[in-house]
């Protein structure tokens, strides 16, 4: 009997080892972040908007996300101002910027295109014309990054016609990026976009008329062929700015979300009744959960000081 207890003692004690170290560890951290989608700031140094995006930047500060993402139209605005302005506008929003405690991703929009409109009197040599400004003060018009295994795409969604105007488009460069993108990422690793002028809205028949379409320097006019890239990719999220008023659309597995303004109506109180504010998402995991924060700014209460 001897001869054998010995090893069943031996094996239980073992058994017992390995139960305890299975117990003792720790269980796996969950995938869990929060980013801050901000859309429309229209930084300027009048309307008080300067404060009131400082008073966006302290309410965000205080949430404490991972990052931020900008979703374009950061400033008011380059489209038809002199050197000059859209000079000062755009050193007024890097500076301005520094005062998040977090990483900014930032986002082109419209309003960041220099002198493209002949108002401005400037001449298509200037070595800023056009996207260049945004190019050398802020950083590439579209690039990636990937954060706990979400992949993000910042998107430029604004072509100019090279008529005095602008249009909703990705251009047939970018699209080969995306594709370059796209071959490097699995089918089921969440995927994020961030674009200015949106993919799918439903603005126009909403507020003007229900078989009214949207003309093409409010959505992007080749959406539909950037979206089909993504035909076996896990595209999560779009996040979307322009139209400084909330949806959150639905479709295939993706949610197409406009994301209010910073500025409201341009620094004047709510749009359509949509308060300044921006959008707070937080991930678990594969999935996420968003809610539009309010920061509470007061134009009236600000024009009387």
């Amino acid at each position: 009997m001897k001869k054998h207890l010995l090893p069943i003692i031996a094996v239980a004690s073992i058994s017992f080892s390995l139960f305890f170290l299975q117990c003792s560890q720790p269980s796996q951290p969950e995938n869990t972040f929060s980013f801050v989608f901000l859309a429309d700031i229209h930084v300027q140094p009048e309307k008080n908007a300067t404060e009131g995006f400082m008073q966006a930047i302290d309410t965000i500060n205080k949430l404490k996300p991972d990052f931020v993402i900008t979703g374009g139209d950061l400033i008011m605005d380059a489209l038809w101002q002199t050197y000059g302005r859209a000079d000062s506008l755009y050193t007024l929003y890097t500076e301005t910027v520094k005062s998040f405690d977090m990483p900014v991703y930032n986002t082109m929009g419209n309003h960041e295109i220099f002198g493209i409109y002949p108002s401005s009197g400037v001449e298509k040599s200037h070595p800023e014309y056009g996207e260049k400004m945004y190019e050398n003060r802020i950083g590439k018009r579209y690039y990636s990054f990937n954060y706990n295994g979400w992949y993000f795409l910042i998107l430029d969604s604004v072509e100019d016609t090279e008529k005095g105007s602008y249009i909703g488009k990705i251009d047939e460069k970018q699209i080969e990026w995306i594709k370059e993108e796209l071959a490097n990422i699995d089918s089921v690793s969440p995927i994020v976009l961030s674009t200015h002028i949106p993919f799918i809205t439903i603005f126009k028949q909403i507020y003007y008329g229900t078989t009214l379409p949207n003309d093409s320097s409010l959505v992007i006019v080749n959406g539909k062929e950037v979206l089909d890239l993504f035909e076996g990719h896990n595209l999560k999220l779009v996040l979307q700015g322009h139209l400084h008023t909330i949806e959150d659309i639905y479709v295939d597995g993706t949610h197409f979300i406009t994301a209010g303004a910073i500025s409201a109506r341009w620094w004047t109180g709510p749009n359509r009744g949509f308060e300044e504010g921006f959008v707070l998402v937080k991930v678990k995991d594969n999935d996420f959960e968003w809610e539009y924060v309010d920061y509470e700014w007061e134009v009236e209460e600000k024009e009387k000081i």
